[in-house]
């Protein structure tokens, strides 16, 4: 511990890459081995889903790493790439009209640049508010010039819906990598990685509890799986690794269970949300198989992280009262 501390902070954040992709690739030669089994079928859709899982992972280190040598300016515009990805592919699947068109530019073409452009300049204060007041009321009216009233207020909630989850709330991702804290400077690429590591880990203790507990859910009709009891292991999962990780974040470790265990629950209830989406727009999951709609199921992989990072982010920046 001494000899880490002794580095500054990019030789840790560097260090920290050499673990993670050393883990992922022993985890990638395991997963190859375990694929020259022959399994009955229903084992050999787990091992599958696994797969799938563990190449997500792999996709978000190494988005991550890009996010990172490519400094505060280039992990903004990365993340405004990913922002445009993933409301693409829920705009795909909501129904619009033709009508739809101009509010549907003005999210795409002037919100979301916007929006990262007052990350990028540190404007917190106005990124905060931004899509959540003054987009909240220019998108209705930008659709009553349109001059279709069918479903005018369905409509319109559904674009809204999609700018707050895609664009306000992944856009708090890359605002932490520029939190300073005056005693621990440098510190914001740490707070993204325990973001997305406590986020990641609720989510699938959550998962794993879900098929594996015999529990009354919450909501049959949307998931027959999530339940209270699968909901609070991870919740605990993600608060017991944000406790583990306290040592690469300004938090003592009481702070970094409490935080990793909010990033942890917002994330898991935002995917549950994204489920009742997904069975309103009458799919499975984003990613449709058929190709049709260009979804690639970049939204499932981001959903968590989209409700996690706004809630996480002004924790810390409230708790720790930080001036930007």
């Amino acid at each position: 511990m001494s000899w880490l501390r002794s580095l500054d902070a990019r030789e840790q954040v560097a260090l920290l890459f050499v673990v993670l992709f050393g883990v992922l690739a022993l985890s990638s030669a395991a997963m190859g081995l375990l694929a020259l089994r022959e399994r009955a079928a229903p084992a050999q859709r787990r091992f599958e889903r696994a797969q799938r899982d563990l190449r997500a992972v792999w996709i978000g280190a190494v988005v991550f790493w890009l996010a990172w040598v490519s400094g505060a300016a280039g992990a903004t515009a990365l993340f405004g790439v990913i922002s445009f990805l993933a409301l693409r592919e829920y705009i795909t699947l909501v129904a619009t009209r033709r009508s739809d068109h101009r509010s549907l530019i003005l999210a795409f073409f002037v919100v979301l640049p916007l929006q990262f452009v007052l990350v990028g300049w540190r404007r917190f204060d106005l990124f905060s508010v931004f899509i959540p007041v003054y987009m909240f009321l220019a998108i209705p009216v930008i659709s009553a010039l349109a001059g279709d009233p069918e479903r005018f207020l369905e409509r319109n909630a559904k674009i809204q819906w999609g700018i707050t989850v895609c664009v306000y709330g992944l856009s708090h991702a890359p605002a932490l990598l520029l939190l300073n804290f005056p005693k621990l400077p440098d510190r914001g690429a740490f707070l993204l990685f325990f973001l997305v590591m406590v986020t990641a880990a609720a989510q699938l203790a959550q998962e794993a509890a879900s098929r594996h507990l015999r529990s009354r859910p919450l909501a049959r009709h949307i998931d027959r799986d999530f339940s209270a009891r699968a909901w609070g292991l991870g919740v605990l999962a993600g608060a017991l690794l944000g406790a583990l990780l306290f040592w690469i974040t300004p938090f003592k470790i009481g702070q970094a269970l409490v935080m990793a265990a909010i990033a942890g629950g917002a994330g898991t209830l935002g995917d549950f949300v994204m489920r009742a989406l997904k069975k309103d727009a009458g799919v499975r999951w984003w990613g449709n198989e058929s190709s049709v709609t260009g979804a690639v199921g970049l939204l499932d992989r981001v959903a968590p992280l989209c409700f996690a990072a706004p809630v996480f982010f002004h924790s810390v920046r409230w708790y720790f009262q930080l001036q930007v």
